[in-house]
């Protein structure tokens, strides 16, 4: 399966179990109880926050593939130059190398999205989760920018 595949069954499941929340929720509120009224209301609040949650991860990847898509056809994505272990694993050491070398591009060029769209690969490509989504938003925000700036 892949991860496309995996997210839209999980979206899915996460649409699913919103409107059983949902329902639940009137459910309680219709029993006129002020302890089934409180839980019933967080019944509506607890899928809000699943779906505001849902909506916020379909807008970070569209912008990651639009972006991707761009710097494709520039042809400056990243090349994959990292090597592997004879599992197919990246090797650590390779991996901090090239993300030492894209952390300084990125300091080297504040303003450029690409070369955060780059940290972010090599952020990811260490491991390091967290950071590759920042950089990502970040080079989203760099270009978005650069829209506005001309758009105006």
């Amino acid at each position: 399966m892949t991860s496309r595949t995996g997210f839209f069954l999980l979206s899915g499941v996460l649409l699913l179990v919103a409107v059983i929340c949902v329902g639940e929720g009137v459910q309680l509120i219709a029993t006129g109880k002020v302890l089934g009224i409180g839980i019933g209301l967080c019944a509506f609040v607890i899928p809000a926050i699943g779906v505001w949650f849902l909506r916020q991860t379909i807008r970070f990847g569209r912008a990651s593939e639009r972006l991707a898509r761009e710097l494709e056809a520039e042809g400056g994505l990243p090349v994959d130059e990292l090597k592997r272990t004879s599992g197919g694993r990246i090797d650590r050491a390779s991996a901090d190398a090239v993300f030492a070398r894209r952390k300084t591009e990125a300091e080297a060029a504040p303003g450029d999205w690409r070369a955060f769209f780059r940290l972010a690969v090599a952020y990811a490509d260490a491991g390091d989760v967290p950071r590759a989504r920042k950089a990502m938003q970040h080079a989203i925000k760099l270009r978005a920018a650069l829209d506005s700036v001309a758009a105006g």
